[in-house]
């Protein structure tokens, strides 16, 4: 049905209590009204913006003692998922129909989708339907292959409407100029984003080993003034766009763009000098944990890590392995104050992130 999910922040709680909890989180500020509340076996689930501090987390449990913060999948409204449906029923045969992309990726007004190998007689027309179904969008892109290269980019045919990779995207208040074909971006890592840089402190030094276009350095300068990313990436495409965001944001002199590898610029530049790493390289982001350690400062830091994993045990994999490359790199995991399956990317195989403390 070309459905269309957000993961987010949510409060659940007992039906009982739905009126009294959306009242709480609408007076702290903290409601997402971009998504609907779901329902789910005698429980709520309330969207929210954000995770709620920690003073706002103490009113909630005061209010409410049984409550839980959560992530939780929210989907799209069904309306949209019906129109998509409805715009080809009598194009397509029903067996067809019912092999629609499962979900679609919205990036600025350009709409991605993966095409199976049932669909590709149809895929013009179901990229004809999605351009009428979701008006925003200009351009509809089929994935044409899997991430590859040091670069993590991907091949797209365009099905639909304009003929274009670039975009502008708005995500968290902040703007990132985008170009799917010479850059990696992910919006289903949306969370992600604002999730760590909720937890930045004033006056941090962040490090991002790999940032893209800065969808973690962004957000993070964009939430405080008085901070300093260094936002390091080896693509000179993603560190231009990079570069651009930056003053599209206003925010020079927060985020310093450095095209390089990240082993040669923390060994040249940053030794000890940063407090919070961000490591989101899943597929490689093992062969830098010594170059984590090297810049975190010798009092010690955060770093948030990024790896894929398979079942039946992703997290607890990740975590052993994290431990491991520390000790080896001659520093201390002093403790995780979060492990979590980030999204599934295969059937058994897991994006999970780790928050470890560093001593």
């Amino acid at each position: 049905m070309g459905l269309v999910v957000s993961e987010a922040p949510s409060l659940k709680i007992q039906k009982r209590h739905g009126e009294k909890g959306l009242a709480l989180v609408k007076k702290l500020g903290i409601f997402n009204s971009d998504l609907r509340i779901e329902r789910e076996e005698g429980y709520l689930y309330i969207p929210l913006a954000r995770e709620p501090r920690k003073s706002e987390l103490n009113e909630l449990k005061a209010e409410l003692p049984e409550s839980e913060i959560r992530v939780h999948i929210f989907p799209q409204s069904v309306e949209r998922q019906t129109a998509l449906v409805d715009l080809l029923s009598d194009k397509l045969p029903p067996n067809i129909l019912a092999s629609l992309p499962h979900a679609i990726d919205f990036v600025g007004d350009v709409a991605v989708i993966e095409i199976t190998p049932e669909l590709q007689g149809f895929r013009h027309v179901i990229g004809d339907a999605i351009l009428r179904a979701h008006r925003r969008v200009r351009t509809v892109l089929a994935k044409s292959g899997p991430v590859v290269g040091p670069y993590r980019l991907r091949a797209f045919e365009v099905l639909a409407g304009e003929s274009k990779t670039q975009t502008v995207h708005k995500e968290h208040g902040c703007v990132f100029h985008v170009d799917l074909a010479k850059a990696y971006f992910s919006p289903r890592l949306s969370y992600e984003h604002r999730r760590v840089a909720s937890l930045v402190k004033p006056g941090e030094t962040v490090l991002d080993m790999f940032s893209g276009v800065g969808s973690f350095s962004i957000p993070i300068a964009k939430q405080l003034e008085d901070v300093l990313v260094y936002a390091i990436d080896l693509n000179s495409d993603a560190v231009e766009l990079l570069k651009k965001n930056v003053v599209v944001n206003r925010l020079q002199g927060r985020v310093k763009p450095i095209l390089g590898d990240a082993r040669q610029v923390v060994n040249e530049k940053l030794g000890h000098a940063v407090d919070r790493v961000i490591m989101n390289l899943p597929e490689r982001a093992i062969e830098f944990v010594d170059v984590a350690c090297q810049a975190v400062r010798t009092e010690g830091g955060i770093m948030h890590y990024y790896e894929f994993s398979d079942a039946p045990q992703p997290l607890e994999t990740v975590k052993r392995r994290l431990a491991e490359a520390v000790d080896h790199a001659g520093r201390r995991l002093e403790s995780i104050p979060l492990a979590r399956i980030v999204r599934g990317i295969a059937p058994f195989t897991y994006q999970v992130v780790v928050d470890a403390e560093i001593r």
